[in-house]
């Protein structure tokens, strides 16, 4: 089920979830959006969750890979997100 995609309910709720307080974090998923909104599973989906989670300042740092996830944020699938939200444009 986690490779199934997101259906376009969940999409919409995710990316709303997404919105950020600071533009940098904004612009890394927008940009992570616009790459694979159409191809986006449930576990990819639940790896970005994880991250929103997170505190503004804890997220950029993390997406300019001046930390690593680490403790409970250190799962497969968030490393998978993270790396797609780290590539340039």
């Amino acid at each position: 089920m986690d490779t199934a995609l997101l259906d376009e309910r969940a999409l919409s709720k995710l990316r709303w979830r997404c919105r950020r307080g600071l533009l940098e974090n904004d612009l890394f998923v927008e940009r992570f959006f616009a790459r694979h909104e159409s191809t986006l599973t449930v576990r990819q989906a639940q790896g970005l969750q994880a991250l929103m989670d997170l505190s503004d300042n804890d997220l950029l740092d993390l997406l300019l890979a001046r930390k690593e996830p680490d403790g409970e944020l250190d799962r497969p699938e968030v490393r998978e997100v993270l790396r797609s939200m780290r590539q340039p444009a």
